[in-house]
């Protein structure tokens, strides 16, 4: 069984940071991706940032250069640091993990309950 864990978000003002963390806990061979998504009300789920099992990351286009995602060392816990906020990011953010079970499972997707950021003066 597979638990994820967010932390982090809440209010704050246009130009201002906040830090999200995930913690995933639990039974598996292993944990190929760590990532963050977003959802807007009315609007669909979309990519924030990923950092691969080796350190790879990948970001979209829109957080570039305001956002990092890293992995504390030796857990499974990644944070997503976000810089220079925007009112467009306003939006439930998703904690994701993609895992493997067992060394023959294919990849699943594992999801957080989500944590509300909202970005308004």
């Amino acid at each position: 069984q597979v638990h994820i864990v967010e932390s982090g978000g809440g209010l704050v003002q246009p130009g201002g940071s906040l830090r999200l963390s995930c913690e995933t806990s639990g039974s598996f061979w292993r944990l190929n991706f760590m990532g963050w998504y977003r959802q807007a009300p009315g609007k669909q789920r979309d990519l924030v940032a990923t950092i691969r099992h080796d350190g790879v990351t990948n970001y979209a286009d829109s957080v570039k250069g305001r956002f990092t995602i890293s992995r504390v060392k030796d857990k499974n816990i990644s944070v997503l640091e976000m810089n220079n906020l925007e009112i467009e990011d306003s939006a439930v953010y998703y904690c994701n993990a993609v895992i493997r079970l067992g060394l023959h499972s294919a990849p699943a997707d594992y999801w957080g309950q989500g944590t509300q950021v909202t970005v308004s003066s």
